[in-house]
This record gives C-alpha cells, structure tokens and sequence, in this order.
C-alpha cells in the first residue's frame, strides 16, 4: 500500500508530507484547492509525462516521493529483482523535473528509466479517470482480470504448455521442410558425387601406396643396374662367393691341427657363407620381381589421377574420400527416407494442435461462464450509482488464429452501454467523467477481491450525482476500502462520510503567493467539514446535525 507521499515545489504546493493507512480515504476541498495537482504529483511518480509547467514559480527543480509498504510476494518486486534491484522492507520511488528540462527517477536510490518507473506504478496504484489507456481502461489487461475471476491456473498452464508444444512441433516441420528443400537443390550433385565415389571405392592411405609404386616404376632402370653390379660383385669368377669359398676351405684342412684357435673363425666364415647365399637369393627374387609393365604404370597414374581429381573435387585431403564417401552415401539414403520422416512430424504436429485447441476450449468455456456472472453482478451494481439504463457485457470472442497464443485464442473486453438505444461499445468510448468513474467503480467493486494488492485512486467518482446515489458511491468505495487501499477526491458529503481517513486540501495566502496544504482532520474537524460540503461558506445548524447523521455520530 501507499504509506507516504511527499510533494515538494509542484505548482501550489510548496513542501507537503502525507501519510496514509489501510481502508478508505477521503480528500475534500474547495475547487481550486489543489486536488488535481495531488494527483498530477502522485501520476509523476508513478511514470506519467514530465510537464516542467507543474515546478513551482521561482523554484530550480520539483521532487515528489513515494513510499510502499508490500508483500515479500508482491509482483514488483519480481520486476525489479530483474531491473538488478534487491527488494527491501519499502519500495521508495522518488521523480525529480528540473527548471532546465531534465528529468530522474529512482527507485530505492537506483536510477531507473521512466520505461521500468510506469511498469512498476502500473502495478502499484491505479488511478481511474485519469490516464487514459492505463487500469481498467487498459484493453490488454480486461483478459488477465477475468483469468483472475475465473481461478482457473490449472486450466491456464494445460493451454501454454500445449501451444508451447504444438509451436515446437511445428518448427520441426518448417526444419525439416527446409533441410528437404535445400537437399532436394543439391540432389542431382549428390547423386552424382556418390556415384563417382563408389566407382572409385577409395582406401584410406592409397594414394600414398600407388606414390610409392610409381616412384618405383620410374626408377626401375637404375634399380636394375644397381642389382646387376651387386650379383656381378657376388658371383663373378672373383666375386666374394668364390673368395669365400677358398678361405673356408684353406681354414677346414688345418682346423684339426689348430686346437681349436681356429673354431670362431670357421662360424665366422660359416654365418658369411650362408648371408651370402641368403643375399644371393634376395637379389634374384627382386630382380624378378621388377616388372617394367608399361600398362601398369598407366594404371597408377590413372588411379592417383582420379583420386586427386576427386580430393580437389570436394576440398579435401585423399586419405579424407573414404569418409566423404559415407557421409554422402549416408545423406543421400535420408534425402530417399526425408518425405516419410515429414510426414511423421506433420503428424506430431497435428497432435499437439488438437490437444492446444481442446484445451482452449475448455479455457474459453469457462471464460464465458465467468463472464455472464460477471456482466450479471456489474449489472447489479449499476442501479443504485444511478444508471440503471445502462447496460455491461464483457465480450469474449476467438481471435484469428494467427493470433493463437499461450493464453488461448480469446480476446476479451469490457464493453458498456450509458443510454437506452446505444450499442455496446469499448467502456471508456461510451461515457465520460462521472458515468464512466461510476462504471468502473461497479466494475472494481465485483473484480477487487481477485486482483493483485494495488493503491485504487478515484476521482470525481461522484460527479453530477447526490443524495442516496452519493451515498451508494461511497458505501461500494468504503467496500473497496476492506478489500485493498481506496482513496477518492470528492466534493460529495456522502461520500467524504464513508471515508476511514479523511483529508482536507486548501489553499492560503503566504508571503505574497498561494500554496496548497493538506491537513488530517479530526473527527470534530471532519464534521465541520462535511456541513460546509452540505451548506457551503455559511454553515448552519441542520448542516451540522446532517452531518452529525452522515457520520453516524450522536454529537459534534
């Protein structure tokens, strides 16, 4: 609720400290006295447009400050939790118009943007009358107040997580649809690539295999020649074989008479020997070995050729064909298989939209339930506030399905009807001052229990109305009072005589100038008060037993 309220330097007012408690209010003043001004300082802070015009003559700058007492649940602090502002015993905004055309705003000493500053006063007071488009007047709000009315987050959180489904279920269509068609561009190259990849059947380190084997091919002359000189140097009629041969001979016919001095040579000879044979055979197998096939080497250079072609081909290394090879074969196979894949999400699709619509159904069935009871107890409300002609009817209509959200696919307005003969139209196109303040006091009155804690503000509620119509106002504002904190400007007797608290604005001369003060009245003051409302400048007698009556006292 709204504790304090400090004004200082706003047009009449010079420096005014208010404090306010629980129920209703009353603030009652002659005409001039102030009152708009009160409530064009409380709109400054609460987010309204700075209007430098309202800083006092003479002054450099304007500050107005309010302070809220709220629950530790309360959904502003939700709200500034993520503006980075830790929530606190009080919630303190302060607005501040400079004579130079700046303008600031804090919020518990954090400067905020003037953005964030209405949000939060939109949540906080609600001023009816005043701010056109803002509370009651609000559209986009009439949907949230009748959820509220119907008590239904079961039903209202089975509807989000639906649509939340189904819009999931359909972006994997679109995806898919998309991968489709873009693979359906390409298929014609794909099934070209993997037709040349599997003619080519590349292995994983072939291209540096048949490197290997052209290389020899090239060099087979110099091979042969090396293998010639090499057998020549083995086998010729000097060749170590034969020299071998004589030394192992010569060391055998003395070995017997050696004592063994001789045995390591003899091994020695003996391992030669036999390496020697052994090199002999390897020289001859890869003498034989060496084919200058000519076709062969074709067949390499045709082979490295493809499979480089193919590399450069597709931006990548040979060794790399073989996996480019599976990766397309494998995104070729899905491009055959994608069209049953659609049709399966298509079909998960379709289920979650039927689910969201029967959800939304039974959400908007009862919407209207809840809104024929409403339209039936605003209607109660209407005659005694003296507009027993007009007419109430909250319109709950499905709105195109582009619109379909997570809320459902209703829209929902409060319309209203001042005069016998008019169509219903939206509430704030079809009256004006008193009628439409009265119409969106019976509409609170039904609605309050069911809305979020907020500070109600009413002006000129009782325009144009008196007697038992006034008193009628101010009994439904003294119920609204017991439901949440209600304050209410008012030239009516009837009404200030409702009030829990009761506040007297008047202006005064002071050093040559006019300011506008505030007092809080005592009961004997606040008799005094209601008589001059009944009477006027002259108060008599029976104004002050009127009173004495309004008040329910037995005395002044």
């Amino acid at each position: 609720m709204l504790s304090h309220l400090s004004v200082k330097n706003i047009v009449l007012i010079d420096e005014l400290s208010l404090q306010f408690k629980t129920g209703l209010t009353v603030l009652t003043g002659e005409t001039g006295a102030g009152k708009s001004i009160l409530l064009d300082s409380l709109g400054l802070v609460l987010g309204a447009r700075a209007d430098f015009g309202l800083i006092r003559k003479g002054a450099d700058r304007a500050v107005i400050t309010a302070t809220f007492e709220l629950a530790y649940d309360h959904p502003v602090w939700a709200i500034l939790d993520e503006a980075g502002i830790t929530p606190t015993d009080e919630l303190i905004i302060r607005r501040q118009l400079r004579a130079d055309g700046k303008s600031s705003a804090t919020i518990n000493d954090e400067p905020v943007s003037l953005t964030l500053l209405r949000l939060c006063g939109d949540l906080l007071v609600e001023i009816q009358g005043q701010f056109e488009g803002r509370g009651l007047l609000d559209v986009s709000h009439h949907l949230t107040l009748l959820d509220r009315a119907c008590l239904h987050d079961d039903v209202l959180a089975k509807v989000k997580d639906a649509y939340q489904g189904w819009r999931q279920a359909a972006k994997d269509v679109r995806e898919a649809e998309k991968a489709l068609a873009q693979a359906k561009e390409e298929e014609d190259w794909l099934r070209d690539a993997v037709n040349q990849l599997d003619l080519l059947s590349p292995e994983a380190g072939e291209e540096s295999r048949l490197s290997d084997e052209r290389a020899l091919f090239t060099n087979l002359e110099k091979i042969a020649e090396a293998l010639g000189i090499a057998d020549d140097a083995l086998n010729a009629e000097a060749g170590a074989d034969m020299a071998l041969g004589r030394a192992l001979s010569a060391l055998e016919r003395v070995s017997d008479v050696a004592a063994g001095q001789l045995d390591a040579a003899l091994d020695a000879l003996s391992r030669a020997a036999t390496e020697l044979t052994e090199a002999n055979s390897a020289l001859n197998v890869a003498a034989s070995s060496l084919d200058a096939d000519p076709a062969r080497l074709l067949e390499i250079d045709d082979r490295l050729h493809e499979i480089r072609n193919q590399a450069r081909k597709h931006n990548c290394l040979p060794d790399d064909l073989p996996r480019l090879h599976e990766t397309l074969s494998h995104r070729l196979a899905q491009l055959d298989d994608q069209s049953g894949g659609i049709g399966a999400l298509k079909a998960k699709e379709r289920e979650w939209r039927d689910y969201y619509e029967g959800c939304a159904k039974v959400l908007s069935e009862r919407r209207a339930a809840i809104a024929s009871q409403l339209d039936e107890a605003v209607m109660a409300e209407l005659p005694p506030l003296k507009l027993e002609n007009a007419r109430f009817a909250t319109l709950v209509a499905q709105k195109p399905e582009a619109e379909w959200s997570e809320h459902g696919w209703d829209q929902v307005r409060f319309e209203a009807a001042a005069n016998p003969g008019q169509d219903l139209a939206p509430i704030d196109k079809v009256a004006s001052g008193g009628e439409l303040a009265r119409f969106l006091l019976a509409l609170k009155v039904v609605l309050a229990r069911t809305e979020a804690a907020k500070t109600l503000i009413f002006d000129e509620v009782d325009s144009g109305v008196g007697g038992a119509v006034a008193a009628a106002v101010g009994e439904r504002l003294a119920r609204l009072g017991d439901v949440m904190q209600t304050l209410v400007i008012t030239h009516s007797p009837q009404v200030a005589a409702k009030g829990a608290h009761h506040y007297k604005i008047a202006k005064s001369a002071q050093d040559e100038t006019v300011i506008s003060r505030t007092d809080v009245l005592t009961q004997h003051e606040r008799a005094e008060e209601i008589a001059r409302m009944l009477a006027g400048e002259h108060i008599t007698a029976e104004a002050r037993a009127a009173a004495v009556t309004l008040l329910g006292h037995d005395h002044i």
